[in-house]
């Protein structure tokens, strides 16, 4: 959930309530206060009709009119002043009132006096107020809402500008790391240690880069070195067979060994922008070539090989193309079991490579990344092969993305 939709749904809801209870205490203040109003009338007829009472020895006539209605009756009992409220009929019909029972006495008689107002003018009034204090409401939550999207959105557009440049930052891109000043210190002080990390991150990459760079460049001496005297040692027979066990392992070892540095200095090359792509390569006759390269090895697994090659021709480096092609179905061919399956398929815009796998799904974080190999790999390897392919395609423009399903693995190219 987004900071804004949260503190909106705080802020809403926070505001109904408020709003809410003050509607509650100013309806009762209100009803209150409209109820006193009507209780101070009532008095002030109490009082007119007493007073005319004890100067004229009688109680003034009764004029009932739409709005009042006074009654006298000879009291039995002593009665007690008090208001309350009930039905009362007027010439207009049956009202909710006020109403006002007191005693009066008039020649030695005791009489009860009710005098009654009705209520409908307050409620109506109370109704009003009610209707327009929810029209309030909902015009505050309305605008508010407004101006805190428009507000909000102002104020955290260098944050998510500030998220933008993170997804689409690269270790290896050149340029300026300072973004824009916000004018909020806060995120102006975010901004500034973003880009010092940013800074930080590319300097140690680049110094890692020149390293893997200079490791690569140094290798290779000693390894042509090595190699050569391991041919001398070879053509002594005698030698060679009291160590012949040795030697191949320190063969294998020396290949090994050259592959990494080839690879390593692959993707420095790469990297470094050494390859520039303005030839047209002809892709599917550089995947009809890998796959007559692997031919022999592809009938002793007894994989079957399922294609769908289409004339595809790309403004591309021949070289890396190769090493592109040559990876992947390597890969396809060296991971999978005997009697497997591999399936290419081609078209002007795009390139999918499956296979069948004894390896299990690999993770989609990590399948790309340097040196990452399957625990349950059999076969040798460096780990750098999906991660110079994953260089190729950046560097080209092209997208590659992994799945894997129904024992599949896939591997995606777009161009």
């Amino acid at each position: 959930m987004k900071l804004f939709t949260r503190y909106n749904r705080i802020n809403v809801a926070a505001t109904i309530a408020i709003f809410l209870l003050g509607s509650c205490l100013f309806y009762f203040l209100v009803h209150y206060i409209l109820l006193h109003q009507l209780d101070e009338a009532l008095e002030t007829e109490r009082t007119e009709i007493l007073a005319f009472s004890q100067k004229h020895g009688k109680l003034p006539e009764v004029l009932n009119t739409p709005d009042q209605y006074t009654f006298y009756q000879q009291a039995s009992t002593p009665v007690r002043e008090h208001f309350y409220n009930g039905y009362v009929r007027y010439v207009k019909g049956r009202e909710w009132s006020r109403q006002i029972d007191f005693p009066a006495e008039v020649n030695g008689i005791a009489y009860r006096v009710t005098v009654s107002k009705p209520l409908e003018e307050t409620e109506g009034l109370l109704s009003v107020i009610i209707v327009v204090t929810i029209l309030l409401i909902a015009l505050v939550l309305i605008s508010s809402q407004l101006i805190n999207r428009a507000v909000l959105n102002k104020l955290w557009h260098p944050f998510y500008e500030a998220i933008d440049f993170l997804k689409r930052f690269k270790v290896d891109q050149k340029g300026d790391f300072a973004l824009k000043p916000s004018g909020i210190d806060e995120f102006d002080q975010l901004n500034k240690g973003i880009s010092d990390v940013l800074r930080r991150v590319q300097a140690d990459f680049e110094s890692l880069n020149e390293f893997t760079s200079y490791a690569a460049h140094e290798m290779q001496t000693p390894l042509a070195v090595i190699r050569a005297k391991l041919e001398l040692i070879q053509q002594d027979e005698s030698v060679f067979r009291q160590y012949a066990g040795h030697m191949v392992a320190i063969e294998q070892a020396v290949r090994k060994l050259s592959k990494l540095y080839q690879s390593l200095l692959l993707l420095t090359k790469i990297e470094n922008g050494q390859f520039t792509f303005t030839e047209q390569v002809r892709m599917d006759e550089v995947l009809q070539n890998k796959l007559g390269e692997l031919d022999d090895l592809i009938n002793t697994k007894g994989i079957s090989i399922d294609t769908n090659i289409a004339p595809a021709s790309l403004t591309f480096h021949a070289y890396l193309a190769d090493i592109l092609a040559g990876n992947i179905l390597n890969n396809a061919v060296r991971y999978n079991f005997d009697g497997g399956m591999i399936s290419v398929r081609l078209t002007g815009n795009e390139l999918v490579i499956s296979n069948t796998s004894y390896l299990p799904a690999m993770e989609q974080e990590r399948v790309f990344q340097r040196f990452f190999r399957s625990a349950e790999a059999k076969e040798e390897g460096n780990g750098l092969g999906l991660a110079i392919v994953k260089r190729i395609c950046e560097a080209a423009g092209y997208s590659i993305t992994y799945s894997y399903a129904g024992g599949r693995h896939s591997f995606c190219i777009v161009f």
